[in-house]
């Protein structure tokens, strides 16, 4: 510095230099999200500069590695006490250690098929002409946290409904298969209605420009389709066929500490 300016040279170096701070700017030829970039974050953050000296990496790479960093740091947690509490909650609802799971099993297979198809149209690209979008090789960090809030909450509002209507037969009669015919019978159409008005409403975000948009209604309505037809009208029923009794299994010392009584030991 001393010799550029001495030489009458005008650097502007009191832009990216002063006694205690440098900045130096880098502009790496691939896109902010390529992994080459990601890979060179991580070397860089890794450098163990002079004693004294402190490094900090920023620019788009950094913001994007970060945000990810922010948003999944304790979604896996989150996710847990989600599946956690609302396992406890259906197991005090229906009086069973087995439907709960089944329950929540139920809605995972739905919110990861929706995921795996997000991947195929907005990362790989596939639709893009129809959908009217430019891949751009990656989904954004925070659609699948926002999809699995709403995906698991409206399969499991569906769930608790389909249920309710079985139990309620069971309790009535005690033929399991029966109940399960009749429930399904007094709720699928309800159950149809509300998941098609999900499905028209969230579909129509498609039109936007915004990819997010695009993708987050995409995302829904793929799911509650799903969620309504393959899973609510065959995966359930058939599962719980063929249970049979045992979808209704709870513990007797389970059984004693929750009120009411089990319609197994009727």
């Amino acid at each position: 510095r001393q010799l550029l300016e001495g030489a009458g040279t005008d650097t502007q170096l009191d832009r990216f230099l002063s006694d205690s701070v440098a900045l130096i700017l880098a502009f790496p030829v691939a896109p902010a999200n390529d992994p080459d970039n990601k890979v060179l974050l991580s070397e860089l953050r890794e450098f163990n500069p002079p004693l004294g000296l402190d490094l900090l990496v920023g620019g788009g790479t950094a913001e994007i590695v970060d945000v990810v960093d922010a948003i999944y740091g304790d979604f896996p947690l989150v996710a847990a006490a989600i599946v956690v509490t609302t396992y406890l909650l259906l197991m005090m609802l229906f009086r069973s250690v087995v439907l709960p799971l089944k329950a929540i099993l139920m809605n995972v297979a739905s919110i990861l098929a929706s995921y795996g198809a997000l991947v195929w149209i907005f990362q790989d690209g596939h639709l893009h002409r129809l959908l009217g979008f430019t891949p751009q090789g990656f989904v954004e960090a925070s659609l699948p946290v926002i999809l699995f809030c709403v995906l698991f909450g409206l399969s499991m509002d569906y769930e608790v409904f389909l249920l309710s209507r079985i139990q309620e037969e069971w309790d009535r009669t005690g033929d399991n298969d029966r109940a399960v015919a009749i429930g399904l019978q007094r709720s699928g159409r309800i159950i149809s209605s509300a998941a098609l008005i999900v499905v028209v409403v969230t579909a129509s975000f498609v039109t936007a420009d915004v990819v997010l948009v695009k993708a987050l209604g995409l995302g829904i309505a793929l799911a509650v389709a799903l969620d309504a037809t393959i899973i609510r009208a065959l995966l359930v029923p058939a599962t719980m066929k063929l249970l049979g009794a045992a979808n209704w299994w709870m513990p007797r010392w389970l059984d004693r500490v929750l009120p009411g009584t089990n319609p197994l030991d009727r």
